[in-house]
């Protein structure tokens, strides 16, 4: 995150997903915003049940792999079945856009049965959790079809490895059909106001490894996302329901500024690896001295730098990636990630309730949220807990000591800055929201109470 309220990629999605509105900006939008809110706030907003917005469908079983449609790759079983390499279907060159070398590859594909979507959607986004040994990594795509018949052509959405060895992990600019674009991460109908949905998709895995090896990829979990937020520039008001905090490491980001510029301009911009590096140690997840033997001796908290340099995405040239960020997460022992939307405050209490912390995604002015001191087109914060009135208690990374870390946010201002999709920036114009967008770590053997904490949620273990 920048501390001042600059673009971020996100407010392109703003084109697609505001554009019936953006001629409104400025004064006349107030108006817009005004009338919104008294229409909500007239059905008894903390009572109102939200229609369903999110539909997630993962392929994680050992069933799921087996379901699939398989060309050089075969399911593995026992406690954490997964998808491997098995002979290759054939050998592909890949030259890396961010190295220009070109080098063959052996590699296999998995394809998902097609999913229909509960919520026919305007955005969408795959995150998957696996292991890639050096000398291998992994390809994710997804292809849609639309509610008016037509499909989506193959869309990459990540070309992925835990380390940067042998490629530089990245997303792909430039993919679009006309209907839809990919944005970094996401996946965006151009124009919602159509009416125009994504009604199925499928997801296609492609694993590489080097020719004349035996090393293999391993993916334990592959997983697509679809929303349709209605746009909104407020959100009903939640009833607090829980008291109660989580002990989670507190890491800031400012203390990296200007470490390692190479990954979007040193720590300053680090708010997401930052927060994912907290709930990775919260859950057991440490490295080795070996793993941060590259890091500068003289710089605290190792981790939190090896974090940005393994979840840096190349070609959108941050370390925000939201897939990127869980698939970090999942590298570490007995850990499993998902890239999600939720609804309400609700749902954030009934993870809590259950031990699950969670990362959730954010943009405001500085007046928007009391005693943040910054504004900002994109941050993430790692919610841990809420006090007896209901307030969010937030590990806020942009702060400027560990110390300082630990923050409680007013519960209105805060669950409304996270979920709207609509927003006015600094100049008074119209931009996008994240919708509730958060990322979440929990084991790979939840307990029974975390497992129905996070199918409570929409999110299936």
């Amino acid at each position: 995150m920048s501390r001042a309220e600059q673009p971020s990629r996100r407010t392109v999605l703003a084109a697609a997903v505001a554009a019936a509105v953006t001629a409104s900006a400025g004064p006349a939008a107030a108006d817009t915003e005004i009338s919104m809110t008294t229409d909500t706030d007239a059905v008894d907003p903390a009572r109102a049940v939200p229609a369903r917005t999110v539909d997630n469908r993962a392929w994680a079983s050992y069933d799921d792999w087996r379901g699939g449609t398989a060309r050089g790759t075969r399911a593995v079983a026992g406690s954490r079945p997964g998808l491997v390499i098995a002979k290759p279907a054939g050998t592909a060159d890949y030259k890396d856009p961010h190295t220009g070398t070109t080098a063959p590859w052996e590699y296999g594909t998995w394809t998902s049965p097609v999913h229909r979507l509960a919520v026919p959607a305007t955005e969408a986004i795959v995150s998957w959790n696996a292991r890639t040994p050096a000398g291998t990594w992994i390809q994710a795509e997804l292809k849609g079809t639309y509610t008016d018949g037509t499909s989506s052509p193959w869309y990459v959405m990540g070309r992925w490895a835990a380390g940067d060895q042998d490629i530089r992990r990245t997303s792909v600019d430039d993919q679009s059909d006309g209907k839809s674009t990919v944005w970094t991460d996401t996946l965006a109908v151009d124009d919602p106001a159509t009416g125009l949905r994504l009604a199925s998709c499928r997801l296609r895995l492609t694993l590489y490894r080097k020719p004349g090896t035996k090393a293999t990829p391993t993916v334990w979990r592959l997983g697509a996302m679809g929303s349709d937020v209605p746009d909104r520039f407020t959100v009903p008001a939640s009833a607090p329901g829980l008291a109660k905090e989580l002990v989670v490491p507190r890491y800031s980001q400012e203390i990296h500024k200007g470490q390692y510029p190479e990954y979007d301009n040193g720590g300053e911009a680090w708010c997401s690896p930052t927060s994912s590096q907290m709930i990775v140690e919260y859950w057991g997840g440490r490295l080795t001295p070996k793993q941060l033997a590259w890091v500068d001796p003289s710089f605290a908290d190792p981790q939190v730098c090896h974090a940005a340099r393994f979840t840096y995405d190349h070609q959108y040239a941050g370390c925000g990636n939201w897939p990127f960020n869980a698939a970090y997460a999942a590298t570490f022992k007995d850990l499993q990630a998902v890239v999600t939307r939720l609804g309400s405050l609700t749902d954030l209490e009934t993870l809590i309730a259950a031990g699950i912390p969670a990362i959730t995604s954010q943009s405001f002015l500085k007046e928007e949220l009391t005693g943040a001191g910054y504004g900002t087109a994109g941050h993430l914060m790692t919610v841990i807990g809420f006090t007896a009135s209901g307030d969010v208690i937030a590990n806020d990374p942009a702060s400027a000591s560990n110390q300082a870390v630990r923050r409680v946010y007013r519960r209105r201002e805060w669950e409304n800055i996270w979920l709207r999709t609509k927003r006015y920036n600094a100049s008074g114009k119209v931009v996008s929201g994240t919708g509730g967008v958060c990322y979440l770590y929990f084991p790979a053997r939840p307990t029974a109470a975390q497992r129905k904490a996070l199918t409570a949620v929409g999110v299936r273990v």
